[in-house]
């Protein structure tokens, strides 16, 4: 089964231990063919979903993830999983 290069998790109204749980699923489903997983969390309503994914998954705290980095603005942060290799 081949999945897509990327899964995108929009965690919007969700409490920091629910994203993280979710986030924790999110990496278990994920197969070779995935390299990144893109959350959106927003950032209006204070950042307390970015802290515990910097937290719970930064500095090889998943051996599945090699590194977290921000995204395209400042309510995404993105796993990566993997380098995309062409």
């Amino acid at each position: 089964m081949r999945q897509e290069p990327y899964i995108d998790a929009d965690l919007h109204g969700m409490t920091a231990d629910q994203a993280i749980e979710r986030i924790h699923a999110l990496i278990k489903r994920a197969n070779g063919s995935t390299y990144r997983i893109r959350i959106v969390h927003g950032y209006n309503r204070g950042n307390a979903i970015q802290r515990a994914i910097y937290r719970e998954l930064g500095h090889g705290q998943n051996p599945k993830v090699l590194r977290v980095t921000g995204g395209e603005n400042p309510g995404i942060t993105e796993l990566v999983l993997r380098e995309y290799s062409v």
